[in-house]
Formats: structure tokens, sequence, C-alpha cells
């Protein structure tokens, strides 16, 4: 692993981290609400190493990024769209497939936006919540919002609750000890503005050329299924992976699979 300071354009230092063979095709991972980097570690100390050459980074307000509490750092698109581009740039990604979970799914969303897919090899939506709405009916909100209180103790005990809501096949008792550590390196008030955010992007997914698939867990508690229904009918040629019996974090739930279909993508969107 090599790790680089990466200044974003509005002045925020993020934490990034380079994985695998540096002359492999390009994957960009961009964890979700409240998580970090560490969210990807199933892929990056696998045998995807080997092959791709992979970039992780802890988003702004998360794990070792500076987490500024002005509220428009958080709240404006277009500076979720400049941090993933200074990730690009500085670590050398040419046309990257980028991977984005949950919340990671918006800010590739943002991404998509303001620069377009003229520059990426392909998407991967992983169990990314790309449709506001769709998702009202989602029993991780009420937690979600606990998450944003001022009190120590309802932000731990609300934190516990969402993780657990992460997983259907549960991670083992030294993993989820790890993910509530990091988890709690986000503060409350960065979760509470990023919880506020809008979804328009209809337009831009119908827009999309590129190759794009969606991975989404039917058991799914945080973003519900029927978000990931909505993203495969609303792009254009794009491909569904749907796995049974799997949550909210099907990269970790079901590693091999994950793997897998992920190296498949990477080589199809990257022919040689």
């Amino acid at each position: 692993m090599r790790t680089v300071t990466v200044k974003t354009p509005d002045t925020v230092n993020v934490a990034v981290q380079e994985w695998g063979n540096q002359d492999g095709p390009d994957i960009l991972f961009i964890h979700g609400f409240s998580q970090s980097h560490v969210s990807w570690t199933k892929q990056v100390l696998s045998d995807l190493a080997t092959t791709f050459h992979m970039v992780t980074y802890d988003i702004r307000g998360h794990g070792q990024s500076d987490k500024p509490l002005d509220a428009v750092f958080y709240t404006e698109s277009h500076r979720w769209a400049d941090e993933v581009m200074a990730v690009m740039e500085a670590t050398g990604l040419r046309r990257p497939v980028l991977v984005g979970w949950s919340y990671g799914g918006r800010i590739v969303s943002d991404f998509l936006m303001k620069y377009g897919d003229e520059g990426l090899a392909g998407v991967e939506y992983v169990s990314a919540n790309t449709n506001r709405e769709l998702n009202a009916g989602s029993p991780a909100l009420k937690v979600q919002a606990g998450m944003a209180s001022d009190s120590l103790t309802t932000n731990l005990e609300s934190s516990r609750a969402f993780l657990r809501l992460c997983f259907a096949r549960p991670p083992t008792q030294d993993e989820f000890e790890a993910m509530v550590g990091f988890n709690m390196m986000t503060p409350a008030k960065v979760r509470g503005y990023m919880g506020s955010r809008a979804t328009p992007y209809e337009a831009t997914l119908k827009r999309l050329r590129v190759p794009v698939l969606v991975t989404h867990g039917e058991e799914d508690k945080v973003v519900l299924a029927a978000v990931g229904r909505y993203t495969l009918k609303t792009v254009p040629g794009a491909k569904g992976s749907f796995y049974q019996g799997i949550g909210h974090s099907p990269f970790w739930e079901d590693t091999e699979r994950f793997n897998e279909e992920l190296t498949e993508f990477v080589k199809l969107a990257n022919p040689r």
C-alpha cells in the first residue's frame, strides 16, 4: 500500500491509499456514509491485487481525512465531484472503473453530473442510493437520525444499530468492533449534513454510455433493493446482480462472488 494526502479544490485534505498492480486496470472504490476505506479490506487485500491497480480513500468528514464542520462542505454536489477528480488526478488513474457503495453511489453520481463518463471505463453501483424518495421506507433512516445526535450515548447506540442493519450475514465480533471504531470517527454534525442531501440524478443516469453494473443485496435494510432496480431500469444497457440472502454489504457478506463479478466487469470495461 502507498498512502498520499490529496488536497481538494476547496482545501480539504483527503487520505488516499493505493494498492495492487500499478500497471493493471484502475479501480476507484468509494465507501459509504460513516464508513472508511477499511470497508474495502476484502477487496484490496485479496487476489484482485495481482491484477488491478486499486485506489481507496476516506471521503471528507470520515476516517483520516479532514472533517470541516461547516455544512457547505457536505451539501453542495460539486464539492463531492471535485473530490473524486482530485483523487483520480493525484493517483494517475487512467479510465478507472468507479465502484460506489451506498452513499458512495451518490458521490459517483455527483461526479457524473459534473464531469460526465468520458474519462471512465465503467461504473459499479453497490447497494447505492440513487433515489432518496424510493428509499423512504428504509429501516435505517431512524437510526441514522440518531447518529447525528449530540448525545454520545445516543450516537454510539445508533451507530451500532446502523451497522447491524448493514448485514444479513453478520461480520465477526472483531470485525464489528473495528467497524464501530471507524464509524465513530465521523462527527455527528457531518452525518447530519450528509443526510439532508437530495438525489437529483435521473437525467445523469439516463445519459450514461459506459458499462454499468448494479450490485445489490435482496435483504438490504439500508438502501432498499427497489432502489437498485430503479438504477438498473434507468441506466441504458446496465447489468444487474442481485444477491439472495445478502444485505447492504455484498462485497463483505459474499466476497468471493463480489470479487469474481468485479473482475469480470472491469475486464469487460477494459478490453485489450
